[in-house]
């Protein structure tokens, strides 16, 4: 293995531990980081398991750079002075129809910016795991990641400092950096972002090969337009 291999696995081996960490630290937060823990204790993190992965950057790696740098709240400073370290190390990429449902709708704004770096899970750029996926989830600024739903339970940490969540078809209401969510199985979901990029922490615990069911949801226009016009 070169130097300059090691070295890119050690800051991936870092960031993942930064994360799990947090976990660890607020592990009585919310049921959904127990679960998480306890799956983690069954994988190999060590840094002689960490995978030999090709690094892939974005078109978005503007707004990447801004969502990284918004991230500022003192308990996330470990974490993102870990991904500062390793960003270019990590393969980003967009989510595909392969995830969703045929001919789901998931709106314009998402379509034009989303990305996520898979960290650990099958094909992960950090270590492998079935069966399993941490990583990291960002949308550009003014998106409507629309409703949704599928059968891994998902458990999120925002990192960013403001974003929205409709959570159970329920009222949206706004989560700030630290936050903890989680996803039930079968439970939808939306998000949606302001005026700055959204960057966040997710993870799968398990049926990772379930496909995505948008869920239709009268107010998606309305909401996207007031986005557009920054009126939220």
């Amino acid at each position: 293995m070169s130097h300059l291999n090691t070295n890119k696995h050690q800051r991936i081996h870092a960031l993942v531990h930064a994360i799990v960490q947090f976990f660890e630290a607020n592990r009585d937060r919310n049921p959904g980081v127990d679960r998480v823990l306890r799956k983690v204790q069954t994988l190999n993190l060590s840094l002689d398991a960490a995978v030999d992965s090709r690094p892939h950057d974005t078109r978005h790696s503007q707004v990447l750079s801004e969502a990284i740098e918004d991230v500022t709240a003192p308990e996330l400073q470990g974490i993102v002075d870990c991904l500062k370290a390793a960003r270019y190390d990590l393969a980003w990429r967009e989510d595909n129809a392969e995830y969703y449902a045929p001919d789901a709708d998931l709106g314009e704004g998402y379509n034009n910016c989303n990305l996520h770096s898979l960290l650990v899970g099958p094909n992960a750029c950090g270590f492998e795991a079935h069966d399993f996926c941490l990583g990291l989830f960002m949308l550009g600024p003014q998106t409507l990641y629309r409703d949704h739903a599928h059968d891994a339970p998902e458990l999120y940490v925002n990192l960013s400092p403001r974003s929205g969540w409709r959570l159970a078809s329920i009222d949206w209401r706004d989560y700030n950096a630290g936050s903890i969510i989680w996803n039930g199985p079968g439970d939808p979901h939306a998000t949606r972002t302001y005026d700055r990029p959204f960057l966040s922490i997710f993870v799968w615990l398990e049926n990772i090969d379930s496909v995505c069911q948008v869920i239709p949801f009268p107010d998606w226009e309305e909401v996207e337009r007031n986005l557009c016009r920054n009126a939220l």
